[in-house]
């Protein structure tokens, strides 16, 4: 069912690789709410993926952008204006870890690897900003978000310096958003439920996560479509005083200390 929530409004996803990503269902929901958009990715994940289908069926046009490349962005940005004039809301759904890819444990970190995946997974949503802030791109009470994951705040086995990461991107999204205000643009993070998507999917024990937030949820995980449900909210004009913060979409996971599901997996006595 379509609200028309988004009618008029033009914006950018970054991260839309195939039917599983998060970045994909939000490009397929803005587009039935009535939103114009640009796809982006980085080359080599545009290779990988099935983005021109994603275009055709939302009439939207895909240029390719290194999120960690400045002159990239810029690119990208200026064609937006070319195409839109000033746009309304930009997704960041980018993440990456060398160190996770490879299977090298935390306590035994490859640096060198760290700073790729801290450029592309958080400063990236930096340099996103800076670019947008620069160019004056942004129509007053548009919205910009970024996904994260609860491993910012929690430990979590093998999801490694991802962790670290969202925590770095959280903060970043706080800190620019302050800025952002003064030109009556709002920033948040969405702290999405575990979801079975080809990043997330390469997390070591992600079979594991899966099941024990969705015993761990009230209402359980909330799926990809959930999520794009929820990030049109926040595109929209519904939201337009909720900024620098971290939201939890997850079924209650974030707020549970334990549910009768996981308690009745330990409990003996029965």
């Amino acid at each position: 069912m379509s609200y028309g929530l988004l009618k008029g409004k033009k914006g950018i996803i970054f991260g839309a690789l195939n039917e599983q990503s998060i970045a994909w269902k939000v490009a397929e929901r803005c587009h039935e709410e009535g939103a114009e958009f640009i796809l982006s990715n980085a080359p080599i994940a545009m290779r990988m993926g099935e983005l021109n289908s994603l275009a055709e069926k939302t009439g939207s046009e895909v240029i390719g952008a290194d999120a960690t490349s400045i002159e990239d962005l810029e690119k990208l940005f200026d064609a937006a204006v070319a195409k839109f004039g000033k746009i309304d809301f930009i997704l960041h759904s980018i993440g990456m870890s060398v160190n996770v890819r490879k299977g090298k444990h935390y306590t035994e970190m490859n640096y060198d690897w760290l700073e790729k995946g801290w450029d592309v997974s958080a400063v990236s949503f930096h340099k996103v900003m800076r670019v947008a802030w620069e160019k004056d791109c942004m129509n007053e009470w548009g919205s910009i978000l970024a996904l994260t994951y609860i491993a910012a705040q929690r430990t979590f086995p093998d999801y490694n310096d991802m962790s670290d990461n969202k925590a770095y991107l959280e903060s970043i999204a706080r800190t620019f958003g302050n800025y952002w205000g003064e030109r009556k643009v709002r920033v948040n993070t969405v702290s999405q439920s575990p979801t079975p998507t080809t990043a997330g999917s390469g997390v070591k024990g992600f079979g594991g996560f899966l099941g024990y937030a969705e015993d761990m949820s009230p209402l359980g995980n909330a799926t990809a479509l959930d999520c794009a449900n929820y990030c049109v909210t926040l595109f929209s004009d519904l939201t337009k005083k909720v900024t620098m913060q971290n939201l939890f979409h997850d079924g209650g996971f974030s707020s549970s200390g334990v549910t009768q599901k996981v308690i009745s997996k330990y409990d003996t006595e029965n």
